[in-house]
């Protein structure tokens, strides 16, 4: 008799984890499920953005005399050779410390909760250490004053944008850098990519890169 309670004990002791031990695992299988090679850290350009037919305009953005050149758009986990993991499992809404902090960079709540849903999510860190990494690689790149607040529409081509992004931030690759646009030729995004451990990189194929001959950039307003 004794014999068979020992045993029943040990056989529940082993279908039964321990909880800590169920949550480590459970972090290392979310991990390996949405895999990714690379960030890009994505920043648009509000001028054009809040030109755009589409789209919520929120004042805090697009409200004459803000003067608001680029706005951190996210931080997305990305593929080598493909788009990265979005939306990886269910997500806490972010603090009001962290939307606090994060406004300087993303100007709406909405978009920040959005981009911790999204993306964030498949990082693998918490929402503290995401976007405190967000704003950190943000604070490591520099604008040309030219692009980032120009008076008087800039019109140059994908390349000359990344070329002079690459001058104002000689640390980085010259191919850390890329640009997407809009149908109408206005540039959309500058996407700038980066190690998992948010040092900068060669840009992959996957990152895009804008097809026109010559973007614009309207100025700030």
């Amino acid at each position: 008799m004794l014999r068979r309670l020992f045993a029943a004990a040990l056989l529940f002791a082993l279908l039964v984890p321990i909880p800590g031990m169920a949550q480590s695992r459970r972090r290392k299988s979310r991990a390996e499920t949405h895999g990714f090679s690379y960030y890009l850290l994505v920043l648009s350009y509000a001028p054009n953005f809040c030109s755009q037919p589409q789209g919520n305009k929120d004042p805090r953005e697009c409200g004459a005399g803000r003067h608001i050149g680029f706005v951190v758009h996210g931080l997305w986990p990305q593929g080598e050779n493909g788009r990265g993991p979005e939306r990886c499992g269910p997500s806490s809404p972010v603090s009001q410390a962290i939307l606090q902090t994060t406004l300087r960079y993303i100007p709406t709540e909405g978009l920040i909760q959005h981009e911790w849903t999204a993306h964030g999510t498949c990082s693998g860190l918490s929402a503290a250490d995401y976007f405190a990494a967000l704003r950190k690689a943000r604070d490591s790149v520099t604008l040309p004053r030219e692009l980032d607040q120009p008076a008087q529409p800039v019109r140059l081509s994908p390349a000359e944008v990344e070329s002079r992004l690459a001058a104002a931030n000689p640390s980085y690759p010259k191919a850390a850098f890329r640009t997407s646009c809009y149908r109408d030729g206005e540039l959309q995004e500058i996407r700038i990519c980066l190690n998992k451990d948010f040092t900068p990189r060669t840009c992959s194929p996957s990152a895009g890169e804008c097809p026109a001959p010559n973007l614009t950039l309207l100025p700030v307003r």
